[in-house]
């Protein structure tokens, strides 16, 4: 199955970059891909200037025009796509960073709230957004079951473990990787890991420009690098093969090896 990845530069206007979005998901699917994957923070760029009331005026809720557009335009295209936005919450001046799947007749069919806020390395999201309370459980699409993350929550492996163990073959990570020391080695070598470990592909949108490291990566089951886009904005392509994750979980048994049983009896 043919998927699209997108890297982009979200500006700070919302309805500049939605334009650019539909445009990317008509392409996917004039590319016949099966599904088009956007990085984190693509409805618009929030910068350290931006309060977080700003911000809360700004976000939308999932029935918003937002997402209601790119619904229509999944519908039209008859594409799946993976995305992400700003989603109101109840808590005063708080939003939450959610991702959706959207399917091809234009449902959105998994919706996920990022649990893990980025509260390290000098920043701390927690200051605009609320964190999510559950992980989602994984989506059965066309190209395989997904189970969806968002940027930080790569770095914590008990995530991408449960989202594997309840049957994932793919995990879907929109991200906004900032730059920083050491930090495309951390993502590099976290992308990877996150695959070998759980015999799976690890597909991350990233965004590229302002603040952001770029490098979106696709990684098969075995940890090949099957695709990195560097510093390129646009639109690449790979092809995800759901027998590599069933041969790949067969000769490396990691899911089926763990000792469940024993782990519990370690005490802090």
């Amino acid at each position: 199955m043919k998927v699209a990845v997108v890297q982009f530069t979200a500006s700070t206007n919302k309805e500049v970059n939605l334009k650019k979005i539909i445009s990317f998901i008509s392409k996917a699917a004039s590319k016949k891909a099966t599904l088009c994957a956007f990085p984190e923070f693509m409805m618009f760029y929030t910068n350290s200037a931006q309060t977080p009331k700003q911000l809360a005026d700004l976000s939308e809720t999932i029935n918003g025009n937002f997402v209601s557009t790119l619904v229509k335009a999944a519908k039209e295209n008859k594409i799946q796509v993976i995305g992400s936005f700003y989603e109101k919450s109840t808590t005063k001046n708080r939003v939450y960073d959610t991702a959706f799947v959207i399917d091809k007749s234009g449902k959105v069919i998994s919706t996920y709230r990022k649990i893990h806020l980025y509260d390290a390395l000098g920043f701390k999201e927690s200051d605009k957004m609320k964190s999510g309370s559950k992980i989602a459980k994984p989506v059965k699409t066309s190209i395989g079951k997904i189970g969806m993350m968002i940027c930080y929550d790569l770095r914590f492996p008990e995530m991408s473990r449960s989202l594997a163990a309840a049957g994932s073959e793919i995990l879907v990570a929109p991200s906004a990787w900032v730059k920083g020391n050491m930090k495309e080695e951390h993502w590099i070598t976290i992308n990877k890991t996150r695959a070998i470990e759980n015999g799976c592909y690890v597909i991350a949108p990233d965004q590229v420009g302002n603040i952001y490291c770029g490098r979106s990566l696709v990684v098969d089951p075995y940890g090949k690098i099957i695709l990195d886009m560097k510093q390129k904005q646009g639109i690449s392509f790979v092809n995800i093969d759901l027998n590599k994750v069933k041969q790949t979980r067969k000769i490396l048994p990691l899911l089926k090896n763990r000792r469940t049983d024993v782990y519990p009896t370690l005490k802090a």
